[in-house]
């Protein structure tokens, strides 16, 4: 086992034997630590088991949210552009609420930071340390 693997799995050993897989339930407390970075390789090993299964554009939608999530820590304000939309591309083919999540709250959250970026034409970082989403399952 390599390190970024133990690392991983460190990150979801306490979310093992709950109702969804603890890689996806990693992400999402990662995501909600601002621990974007992480919160993408957690998901990644969920995703390369099933990415030709039907959650497959679901965890690379996610994937890709977190993804312009680290941009954004980074100031690369096109890129994060450009990952949002993909992850709305992605997202936006399942239901309002898919895999306990709200997606169309999701999607909404992916238009405001667009809208965000695009108004002041990518010239300032939407990004503070107090305004970053949460993801939450609908029954936690």
């Amino acid at each position: 086992m390599n390190s970024k693997s133990a690392k991983i799995a460190a990150l979801v050993e306490g979310f093992r034997g709950r109702s969804f897989d603890a890689h996806y339930l990693g992400y999402l407390e990662c995501f909600n630590r601002r621990l974007f970075y992480e919160s993408h390789e957690v998901l990644e090993v969920l995703w390369l088991a099933e990415r030709q299964e039907s959650n497959g554009s679901f965890y690379k939608g996610l994937i890709q949210f977190a993804g312009a999530f680290v941009h954004l820590q980074k100031n690369r304000l096109r890129p994060a552009a450009a990952l949002f939309n993909l992850a709305r591309n992605n997202l936006q083919k399942y239901p309002n609420v898919h895999q306990g999540l709200d997606v169309a709250q999701t999607l909404g959250t992916i238009e405001k930071w667009l809208g965000d970026l695009q108004a002041t034409e990518f010239s300032a970082n939407p990004l503070t340390e107090t305004n970053a989403p949460r993801l939450r399952l609908a029954d936690h």
